[in-house]
């Protein structure tokens, strides 16, 4: 079996003048735009030796990924705390040689964590969303941080579009329909057109303004909220998360997952959407009252949802799986090929950037 390369440390150095501000253009572009630019490389080199390989670098998160997995091998010295049977026991025999953790959306580096490692210099986080590190904690021992911005925007927006439509055409529901055989006893029933319908976002950052710009081609009118109005954007704002559930017929949530946003979406959001409004989330779970969700998507005052995260992850309430107006995904927003090897690339490489003392690829703290 073969992997795609990563660029050897003297090449990809020559990206980091390019891609160490979010701000540059070639970082917005797709993941194709970046491989034809030759800025995201393509296979891995069996030859390639690494002046890091007596770093330790422990991996929080289940191996997720291959790739990633080989590549970090190949650099450093990697340990998988997944794969480890007493986990306090070497976390307290490897406490002062472990300086980097990476983890990911579901495991990354809490307080009791960051404690235990005194020569913790850096968190990659294999994901943009931050909310399984300590931020505070990072910057008061002064560790780094960095996460995968941009090159998973296209994916996750693309996967919110095809939700929005698999919810009001019964994409799912009509795949079934034909498998089991009923169509030769009468035609599906008829669904709803997504085209033309006012799409709420919450959260108008990289990921929203994605969404925004593709469903804009389907000709639905766009608002917004966030935590203040975006000067030069057109998209018509509202003050309250409330509001826009009210003048909306699908609701988006693609903010961060903040002590703010969690339960962002509950009963009162979920009334003022309404029996005919549909809830569409490729955030986090927990941006959602579940309980409450359930209960309304149950009841009928929600039209329906389309559901990428969930607040226990792997664990899904049983009541949604009989609903024929919820489309469920584990969780595969960033999950494409493409896309998992450009992560991949931005966490090696920010890690090689940080040991060679040269600038970050993707700073957070």
């Amino acid at each position: 079996m073969w992997f795609p390369k990563l660029l050897p440390v003297t090449e990809r150095s020559l990206l980091r003048p390019f891609l160490h501000h979010t701000t540059n253009p070639l970082l917005h572009s797709s993941t194709t735009s970046l491989r034809q630019s030759n800025l995201l490389p393509r296979r891995v080199s069996t030859a390639a030796v690494s002046p890091m390989e007596s770093i330790s670098v422990l991996m929080t998160c289940p191996p997720v990924h291959p790739y990633l997995v080989e590549a970090l091998e190949k650099r450093f010295t990697l340990h998988k705390l997944d794969s480890v049977p007493d986990k306090p026991q070497f976390l307290s025999s490897h406490r002062d040689s472990i300086r980097a953790v990476v983890g990911n959306a579901a495991a990354g580096a809490d307080a009791e964590l960051i404690d235990q490692l005194p020569k913790l210099e850096i968190v990659s986080s294999y994901s943009v969303g931050l909310d399984k590190i300590d931020l505070a904690k990072c910057k008061e021992k002064g560790i780094r941080v960095t996460n995968t911005p941009d090159v998973l925007t296209d994916d996750v927006a693309d996967l919110a579009l095809g939700l929005m439509l698999a919810v009001l055409r019964r994409l799912c529901e009509s795949d079934r329909y034909v498998r089991s055989g009923l169509w030769k006893k009468g035609d599906y029933k008829l669904t709803t057109k997504f085209s033309g319908k006012t799409v709420g976002i919450i959260g108008l950052g990289r990921i929203g303004m994605a969404i925004a710009q593709r469903a804009e081609a389907f000709s639905c009118p766009i608002s917004y909220f966030s935590r203040s109005q975006k000067p030069g954007i057109n998209y018509k704002y509202h003050p309250s998360v409330v509001d826009l559930a009210a003048n909306c017929d699908i609701l988006v949530v693609a903010c961060a997952l903040t002590p703010e946003t969690r339960h962002i979406i509950n009963r009162e959001v979920i009334d003022a959407l309404g029996p005919k409004g549909v809830l569409i989330n490729i955030g986090r779970g927990p941006h959602v009252d579940e309980a409450e969700l359930v209960s309304a998507l149950v009841e009928g005052r929600l039209g329906g949802a389309g559901l990428d995260v969930f607040q226990d992850e792997p664990n899904v309430p049983e009541e949604l799986f009989k609903l024929e107006n919820v489309v469920l995904l584990p969780h595969v927003g960033s999950g494409t090929v493409e896309t998992r090897q450009a992560m991949a690339d931005l966490v090696v490489g920010n890690l090689e950037a940080h040991f060679l003392n040269k600038p970050l690829l993707t700073p957070v703290v």
